[in-house]
């Protein structure tokens, strides 16, 4: 994702060549890192990216100032950072427009060794991205999250702080389910719906194939077809994750079940 002077930001708007990575491979980290409400800690760790070309190049914007395929970490920040802005601006406005007054996650945290950061007593593992409830943060393994930024570009951050920051504004709607699965597909499509609104209004542009890969990435993730819906931790199956996002992406949050 780059970031115009205008503040306003572009999913796959390159100013070079994207790099081959394996995004497939890359979401299922994501995804399965970006389950974390209760305690706000996520169940195990995420799988690691698998191997696979999918990359394509293209010409760079006139205003574009970084692209997919950065590897500075400075860029990386920067890129975080907007990304969080961009969520904090989405559910403000939301709020604002139900005629409530949003209050905005307290901070978000990095952390590089497992244990560094604590969440209701537990440490975090490394390679995970969390939503915690008992401090009203969102923690992430910068280590693993600058690695997938140099695999793939940017547009997954908009992804991970989506769904973690749907987390999140679960708590401040009192919206808990009985199962985790309820509260994680919620969370996929509140993801879709701040992705899908901010293009919807141009503060975000995708690039062509960027829904596709997008889409390739969530059908490779999803729970183990032989763990229970009702288990704790599950998420949903690969279906489940792709609709529920997509419908979010779509339709906006009228799909989410809000209330």
């Amino acid at each position: 994702m780059t970031q115009r002077s205008s503040r306003e930001a572009t999913v796959g708007e390159k100013a070079g060549r994207r790099r081959p990575g394996p995004l497939a491979g890359l979401l299922v980290a994501v995804v399965v890192a970006a389950g974390c409400m209760g305690g706000g800690l996520d169940q195990g760790e995420p799988e690691q990216p698998r191997p696979r070309q999918s990359g394509r190049p293209a010409s760079p914007g006139a205003d574009s100032t970084r692209a997919d395929g950065t590897t500075s970490v400075a860029e990386f920040k920067q890129d975080f950072s907007d990304a969080v802005g961009i969520a904090q601006r989405y559910w403000t406005d939301r709020f604002r427009a139900s005629g409530k007054q949003f209050q905005p996650i307290r901070r978000v945290v990095p952390y590089t060794r497992s244990g560094e950061v604590s969440c209701g007593g537990e440490g975090l593992p490394r390679n995970n991205a969390v939503y915690c409830s008992a401090g009203d943060f969102i923690a992430y393994d910068v280590n693993w999250s600058v690695g997938a930024f140099r695999q793939v570009g940017d547009a997954f951050l908009f992804y991970l702080l989506g769904h973690e920051y749907a987390h999140g504004v679960q708590v401040r709607l009192g919206i808990r389910y009985n199962f985790t699965i309820q509260q994680e597909l919620q969370a996929d499509c509140m993801a879709g719906a701040y992705i899908g609104d901010n293009v919807r209004s141009g503060t975000l542009t995708l690039a062509e194939g960027d829904l596709d890969e997008f889409r390739e990435g969530l059908l490779a993730v999803g729970d183990d077809p032989d763990q229970p819906w009702f288990a704790e931790g599950s998420h949903g199956t690969a279906e489940q994750r792709t609709d529920s996002f997509f419908r979010g992406y779509e339709n906006s949050l009228d799909a989410c079940g809000l209330g």
